[in-house]
């Protein structure tokens, strides 16, 4: 293994299993993550969990990140074998005693004009305004280029 090998693997090793969960008022977000991106891409993609503990409904209605020119709130959509995406111009609803999950192959956010590539073992800062709850700031921890869950999570165990 070279040096920098070496260096990018304590870098993955050290970042916690987990981000920590971010409470504002009755919402929680839990699991923000990424995944690397490939060293010229513009594009990246976020991903995360939001518990609303009210019992009134919010609503995710837009994000920014240092990290990109700007942030998009996207639904995917497979029709006839043909991935679609659309930003969802309104946001996204978290319903009451419930939890709304951005996630691969469904709702998720898109960092546009990324100023960089995302590496695996960093962290991108994100703010999240919410309807209700106002702004809300973590940190998506960015996985590998092909993962397919958080860092440290075991898939479908949630």
């Amino acid at each position: 293994m070279t040096y920098r090998m070496l260096l990018t693997l304590a870098a993955v090793v050290a970042v916690p299993a987990s981000a920590q969960d971010v409470r504002s008022g009755s919402l929680t977000v839990t699991s923000p993550w990424s995944r690397a991106t490939a060293p010229r891409a513009t594009v990246g993609a976020g991903f995360l969990t939001i518990r609303n503990g009210d019992a009134q409904a919010d609503r995710l209605v837009s994000v920014t990140s240092p990290r990109a020119e700007r942030v998009e709130i996207h639904a995917m959509s497979m029709k006839n074998g043909v991935m679609r995406m659309r930003p969802l111009a309104n946001g996204v609803t978290v319903p009451p005693q419930r939890a709304t999950t951005l996630a691969p192959g469904g709702n998720h956010l898109m960092l546009m004009g990324l100023k960089a590539p995302l590496k695996a073992g960093e962290r991108v800062p994100v703010t999240l305004r919410f309807a209700r709850a106002g702004l809300v700031t973590t940190q998506l921890v960015v996985g590998s280029a092909g993962a397919a869950a958080p860092m440290g999570s075991h898939e479908g165990h949630h």
